[in-house]
């Protein structure tokens, strides 16, 4: 294939097995002194795209907009590479768990994060597709907690009232993968966090209190819509939910982890899939200059192939990247 094609149809042509007019990728990472606002989120997000130009592009919101209107409090970060603090965790028992109801999608977060779509789409025109952040919803319910060790209790003590409040999160965030399409996002960027993994759990744990939840947060989005899979962390369960119908054409995790799946294993494991992944962002993305990093693109483009790999990070870039080892790589796709 050797037309220029739009992003749009870039990944349309990856989609169905074809070799693109060049490489595919895509970066992103967080603003956190930015996204406390609609505006300032869309305006990161646009500002980022038009410097790099990347095939699609991951809304980064800031995490924990999922849990705010449940009760989490951020105190909001004016630092461009600082988390934003929280406090006020709205389950401290099990019988907490009960408190946890559906939400409106006019919830002041929900509605805010569903203006970051409409602003970007509104900006970015409709040639770029853009897939919105969305938790599952144990890793929601892992927000509501201070330490995440309590949830893991409640789940061995008290599962029926960790069921009740998966419910509730399930329900609120299908009817909210709906109004995301609606406001003009192609998809979601579909995130396990830090849950799909025996780090944390055991599979048959996973199974019980991720999958079903999962899927329907996934279906809900229709089936015209471009998903991608992000199983995030170390020991994950990729290789175990591959098995799955998650309904993602894309999938992302780190393949620089060693505990995780190689990327060069991961086409005959992953059948049919797009693979987005092959960049170590905590490695060498952050600590080569441009020679380096010239090498570690032209060692993956050598190895892999574009019909069936878009270059990317393993997970959301740490915020200290610099523009310019990023430029390095989009001036050799």
């Amino acid at each position: 294939m050797t037309e220029k094609l739009n992003h749009r149809d870039r990944l349309q042509a990856i989609f169905e097995g074809q070799k693109p007019d060049r490489w595919a990728a895509s970066f992103w990472r967080h603003f956190f002194h930015l996204e406390h606002y609609a505006e300032g989120t869309a305006e990161a997000m646009v500002d980022f795209q038009q410097a790099f130009d990347w095939d699609f592009m991951k809304i980064n919101p800031r995490a924990d907009y999922h849990v705010q209107d449940w009760g989490v409090h951020l105190d909001y970060s004016h630092d461009e590479f600082a988390k934003h603090p929280k406090s006020m965790f709205p389950i401290r028992s099990a019988e907490d768990w009960s408190k946890i109801k559906p939400l409106p999608l006019d919830a002041p977060n929900l509605a805010e994060h569903l203006q970051v779509v409409n602003l970007i789409r509104k900006r970015l025109g409709p040639e770029l597709p853009v897939l919105m952040t969305v938790f599952t919803p144990l890793s929601v319910a892992g927000r509501l907690v201070e330490d995440r060790s309590l949830l893991q209790q409640h789940i061995a003590d008290n599962p029926e009232a960790v069921h009740g409040a998966l419910e509730a999160i399930t329900d609120t965030f299908a009817r909210f993968a709906v109004e995301l399409r609606n406001a003009g996002a192609d998809g979601l960027f579909y995130a396990t966090t830090q849950w799909a993994s025996s780090d944390m759990m055991t599979w048959e744990q996973y199974r019980e209190f991720g999958v079903p939840y999962d899927l329907r947060v996934i279906e809900a989005s229709s089936e015209e819509a471009i998903n991608l899979l992000h199983v995030c962390g170390s020991n994950n369960y990729l290789r175990e939910l591959q098995e799955i119908d998650y309904h993602c054409q894309l999938v992302n995790w780190d393949t620089s982890d060693p505990t995780n799946l190689p990327l060069d294993q991961a086409y005959d494991v992953l059948p049919g899939k797009t693979l987005v992944g092959g960049v170590d962002h905590t490695g060498w993305l952050q600590h080569s200059g441009d020679e380096e990093i010239g090498h570690q693109i032209q060692r993956l483009q050598a190895e892999h192939d574009s019909s069936r790999l878009i270059l990317g990070p393993g997970c959301s870039m740490p915020p200290e990247t610099t523009s310019a080892n990023l430029r390095a790589i989009r001036e050799r796709l």
